[in-house]
């Protein structure tokens, strides 16, 4: 993936991020760039936890332990995020919002999009 395709997946992370803001209780997000800059730390946290644990332990995966990965570091991301306040209850919300959304826009992980663009 070029840096183009990069910058389009993290806007649309961000706009999804503000869509489940409005939908989630316990999920606010201040505003474009607080959510822009979320779905960066997002994507970090997830790439370092798959670079660490693996496959099977990362935000990106399926089942239960990514769904609980996931719900983990969006709570964790307000505290790196200003203008983002999470309730435990909203992520945990807001990774099965961001999950039912991923079934309809998936998006490549961060360890799949580097891989296939070496083999291109």
């Amino acid at each position: 993936m070029n840096f183009l395709g990069h910058v389009v997946r993290f806007i649309i992370a961000a706009i999804v991020l503000m869509v489940v803001s409005w939908i989630v209780p316990g999920f606010a997000v201040g505003g474009f760039w607080s959510a822009l800059l979320l779905a960066l730390v997002i994507a970090l946290l997830g790439w370092i936890i798959e670079g660490v644990f693996g496959k099977r332990v990362t935000p990106f995966g399926r089942g239960i332990v990514g769904f609980i990965v996931s719900a983990l570091v969006i709570w964790l991301g307000q505290y790196i995020v200003d203008h983002v306040e999470v309730s435990l209850l909203g992520a945990i919300l807001a990774a099965l919002v961001i999950g039912i959304i991923d079934l309809f826009i998936p998006v490549s992980t961060p360890f799949e999009a580097g891989r296939s663009s070496k083999n291109n």
